[in-house]
């Protein structure tokens, strides 16, 4: 029992904490610096001011964490986010297919705990720095309500995920709120700030549900009314529809006119007098008798923020870099989201609810943007990354700002180890050092490939039971109309001559085309280097379609055969790594009507949309190649790129390879600690977290089980049900051999395994 008697005043309890590094911010950026940090070996404290995980992507604001995939509406092919942020993603998809928000916490709750390095913190709110000297941080002061505890906290290295960039504001570093004016970065995006505004606001969104009863609903006094004269959107369908909620309201958006952070709390109330006087119309106004037993399930209380401060960073990202993919010597991440600028009269403006316009590929993002030059141990990331007002449009999305998140906490991680601040790695002798890293991890940096200086695998004799020839699909039997234009997409050289069946309802021509990409490792078809046109006859028939191109060099290349509605293709249930059929057909959630066509001036460019269908309407043309080509050899084993990128990367056996497997050979023995295999989890796919839901749990092209044996025979591990892109097997007593023999089996007998790379790591001594 405690009895205590008055006394003239009390203090929360305070408790001390040290740590290496201290993690501000528990979205998707803080949760991956965590974790990656956490892998290295060096103790974390992630602080999150919220009862779960996820920040936006939580079940408390419910928006769907996206990045470069873009809903599968642009030409960025294989563009998923790589390493921790992949993890987390095809996680959820594996426990959550239909895209519950709540079980989405529990995946990254699940991913946080099971991580023994850190210390989380949830209800904690940062609110005080200290310093050593005006450069340096020592520590973070934060207080928990709930359990009424105030914390201060020491740390080496701070990263601020925080969204607001509370923590960079506290030490001192320099920041911008706001739209630059077009004459600093000659951005041709850049916003009128007075009819168009400077910030982007504030979305709380809803969820609703049939009770299959009747379900009157009484408005509150504080519910919008006459939304039909307030909200223009409410008149457009592409907008508003009845069987609408959740993330199909991102649009329900206000704020940009004031200050989001400071007036926050005056945003949330408007937000949710604009929220109950929508359901209000949906259920009182008579025009929607169908939503009779429908009731109000959830409204959110926390709004989702897309913009506030943004630190100074080293460098700047501009449109420019998006729009022309500038090259970066320290570029260690990347983004791929359109350029989404928002009206800051949000829900209250008239026309379009965003204005987004695409990049024709991935552009980098360079190490600088995640430090400045004010605070030695600090790093910043998420939305709050160095980028002016325009390019915020794009790198803000939560999968890109995640990425992001994990090139901090490696970074800070390696910091440690080297007794260095991160300014090191902005050193172009040293940047290789953490690209490296990050690589291992499974992460992507687009054109940046590098030598693993410990792989032992470059030291083996390197052989495998077979390599696939691509030849082409074979059909299953069914054709699909050819509505849209619809291309094979492909990596070859030399002459392209193919044989296929197709069907038609009536006499008519049909047009192919070979079609390029203009930039290297491009994947937007936008030189056409050759024409054929075939007559066909009503019914099957079929066609042999001869280029008289020759390729120089092997690329990605667009078979391309135009729209025509009398015409059907053969369609292939086969999936084969590294290739896929696109459409040029229209995607309205990210902007895409098919092509790209930007006012003049602008400084975006102009070109047509060719993108993939998702599962289980995505089937590949069936034909046969004349010339089968070599693009799944074993040499795709020893480069770095653990996906898609400028070829394949992938070795893959023959279909009628029944033990297909990969041998490692030593001249003397090796000691074997660790064994990394990178699988393919299609990075074309996009597989947002919440709401949309997925038809499978478990991507079809990735290898489910396999097996490691030495030469004898011994079995070293077997794994049963994988469904991750990346394996890592940890031998706490290391394997000592002469050679190692990796088996796989396919995942279907329509997919035949495949492999990007291999990590063979030696035990230090």
């Amino acid at each position: 029992m405690i009895d205590e008697g008055f006394v003239p005043s009390r203090y929360p309890l305070t408790r001390k904490l040290e740590t290496d590094i201290i993690v501000v911010g528990g979205g998707l950026t803080g949760v991956c610096c965590a974790i990656t940090a956490a892998r290295k070996g060096v103790r974390v404290c992630l602080i999150q001011d919220r009862p779960v995980l996820g920040g936006n992507a939580s079940s408390e604001v419910r928006i769907w964490a996206l990045g470069a995939t873009s809903h599968m509406g642009n030409n960025n092919r294989w563009s998923r986010e790589g390493g921790v942020i992949n993890e987390i993603m095809t996680e959820n998809l594996y426990r959550n297919k239909e895209g519950n928000p709540v079980l989405f916490d529990l995946v990254l709750i699940d991913k946080v705990l099971e991580e023994k390095n850190i210390t989380l913190l949830l209800n904690t709110i940062v609110y005080q720095v200290e310093k050593t000297d005006s450069r340096t941080i020592r520590e973070v002061v934060a207080y928990n309500a709930s359990s009424e505890t105030r914390y201060e906290i020491s740390g080496r290295y701070f990263a601020d995920c925080s969204g607001d960039g509370i923590l960079s504001y506290l030490s001192g570093a320099a920041f911008r709120m706001g739209a630059e004016d077009k004459s600093i970065y000659q951005e041709g995006f850049s916003p009128d700030k007075n009819n168009y505004g400077e910030l982007l606001g504030h979305t709380i969104l809803f969820y609703m549900k049939d009770t299959g009863m009747p379900t009157p609903f009484i408005a509150p006094d504080m519910a919008l009314k006459d939304v039909e004269k307030k909200i223009s959107k409410i008149q457009n369908d592409e907008y508003f529809s009845i069987h609408h909620h959740g993330c199909k309201y991102w649009w329900i958006e206000y704020g940009g006119r004031l200050d989001t952070i400071h007036d926050t709390e005056d945003i949330k109330r408007e937000l949710w007098r604009v929220v109950y006087g929508i359901w209000d119309y949906i259920k009182n106004s008579g025009r929607f008798p169908e939503m009779e037993t429908y009731s109000l399930e959830w409204v959110g209380t926390i709004p989702g923020k897309r913009e506030s401060r943004r630190m100074k960073g080293l460098y700047m990202m501009t449109q420019q870099d998006i729009i022309e993919q500038r090259h970066h010597y320290d570029a260690v991440s990347y983004g791929g989201w359109a350029i989404d600028l928002h009206p800051s009269d949000g829900v209250y403006a008239d026309g379009r609810a965003c204005n987004q316009w695409h990049s024709k590929g991935v552009y980098q993002i360079p190490y600088r943007c995640f430090l400045g030059g004010d605070v030695d141990n600090l790093m910043f990331g998420g939305r709050i990354a160095s980028s002016s007002h325009v390019a915020n449009g794009s790198t803000r999305v939560m999968c890109t700002s995640a990425h992001g998140g994990q090139v901090m906490g490696m970074a800070l991680a390696l910091c440690l180890q080297k007794h260095c601040q991160p300014s090191y790695f902005v050193s172009e002798d040293h940047i290789a050092e953490l690209q490296r890293a990050l690589i291992e991890t499974g992460h992507f940096i687009p054109d940046v490939e590098v030598y693993h200086q410990e792989n032992l695998l470059h030291l083996a004799s390197l052989n495998v039971s077979s390599s696939l020839k691509f030849d082409g699909y074979r059909p299953n039997g069914k054709y699909r109309p050819l509505r849209y234009s619809t291309a094979a997409l492909f990596p070859a050289d030399g002459k392209l001559s193919l044989n296929m069946e197709v069907e038609a309802d009536s006499e008519t021509t049909l047009e192919v085309q070979l079609r390029i990409s203009k930039r290297k490792n491009g994947y937007t078809p936008d030189v056409v280097l050759e024409k054929v046109f075939f007559p066909l006859c009503k019914g099957l028939q079929c066609i042999q379609v001869r280029f008289c191109q020759e390729l120089a060099e092997r690329q990605y290349v667009f078979v391309c055969f135009m729209a025509n509605e009398h015409v059907a293709l053969p369609e292939s249930d086969q999936l084969l790594t590294g290739t896929t059929t696109v459409l040029n057909q229209v995607n309205k959630a990210v902007s895409n009507s098919g092509f790209q066509n930007p006012p003049e001036g602008m400084g975006i460019e102009a070109f047509e949309f060719w993108c993939p269908e998702r599962y289980p309407q995505a089937k590949n043309i069936a034909f046969r190649l004349e010339h089968p080509v070599s693009i799944y050899g074993k040499e795709n084993l020893l480069n770095s790129y653990s996906r898609p990128f400028g070829g394949t990367n992938a070795w893959v056996p023959s279909f009628d390879d029944n033990q297909p497997e990969i041998t490692l050979e030593w001249p003397v023995k090796v000691s074997i600690s660790r064994l990394t295999l990178f699988f393919d989890t299609d990075y074309d796919q996009a597989l947002e977290t919440v709401q949309m839901g997925h038809h499978m749990n478990v991507i079809p092209y990735c290898v489910r089980k396999f097996s490691v044996t030495n030469l004898e025979g011994r079995l070293i591990n077997h794994i049963e049900n994988n469904y991750q892109a990346v394996n890592q097997l940890v031998f706490p007593q290391p394997i000592e051999t002469k050679g190692l023999r990796i088996c796989l089996q396919a995942p279907s007998a329509q997919v035949p395994p495949s492999l990007f790379h291999i990590i063979v790591q030696e035990q230090k001594q």
